[in-house]
């Protein structure tokens, strides 16, 4: 009977808590956490990431804090998330901004992803044949890799990420951007008192925007 007493007690805290912490959530406020970069948003709702895999911001916003995936999952389902190459940081970023465009044309970006990651931030990436050889030990077959890299379907996909980088000046990565409209500022959340604090609150401020 003691022990039922503790465990209802415990969850009734516990609902308290949450209750609190959701009454406690603030929005962001633009011009700090947020920047608006246009007037109207996107026909579609979107959440879109530059980023680049030779980038250790990025390694940790998608491996350590799970930035990228946990926004993705918090989305309704009529909200559209994308992350785009940039080709201006690193040696091999053209081709990897290439092979990027093959992952999405294939839907394979969660088989090539965190080897890509991880081969840039080793810089063990020479050429496009070190790209190719991570493609093919990831499932995808060498009739793919070949017949899709250099296709019309690749490079336009090459040529839609590299405008939204010119449209939308990118200059820095991790750089997130919800409906066109408003583009996240990393300084505006700096005086988070912990890693913790400052992935929830980024996180927060993304989904908070995406109904604004």
């Amino acid at each position: 009977m003691k022990k039922l007493v503790l465990k209802t007690a415990f969850v009734a805290l516990s609902a308290l808590f949450t209750l609190n912490a959701n009454a406690n959530t603030s929005a962001p406020v633009a011009n700090k956490e947020y920047i608006q970069v246009k007037e109207t948003p996107s026909a579609q709702k979107e959440v879109l990431e530059f980023f680049s895999f030779y980038c250790p911001h990025c390694y940790d916003f998608e491996f350590q804090y799970k930035i990228p995936s946990t926004i993705k999952a918090g989305l309704d389902k009529d909200v559209v998330f994308k992350q785009y190459h940039v080709d201006f940081l690193g040696r091999q970023s053209e081709s990897l901004t290439r092979a990027w465009a093959l992952a999405m044309a294939l839907g394979v970006e969660d088989k090539v992803k965190t080897p890509l990651f991880e081969a840039a931030q080793q810089d063990s990436i020479k050429s496009m044949e070190d790209i190719r050889a991570i493609f093919l030990a990831n499932g995808i077959t060498a009739e793919q890799f070949d017949g899709g890299i250099n296709s019309f379907a690749v490079s336009g996909l090459v040529n839609k990420q590299a405008q939204a980088l010119k449209e939308f000046n990118v200059r820095g990565v991790p750089a997130f951007y919800v409906n066109e409209q408003y583009q996240l500022n990393l300084d505006g959340f700096s005086d988070s008192r912990s890693t913790s604090e400052f992935v929830q609150r980024y996180i927060d401020a993304v989904l908070f925007l995406v109904k604004k």
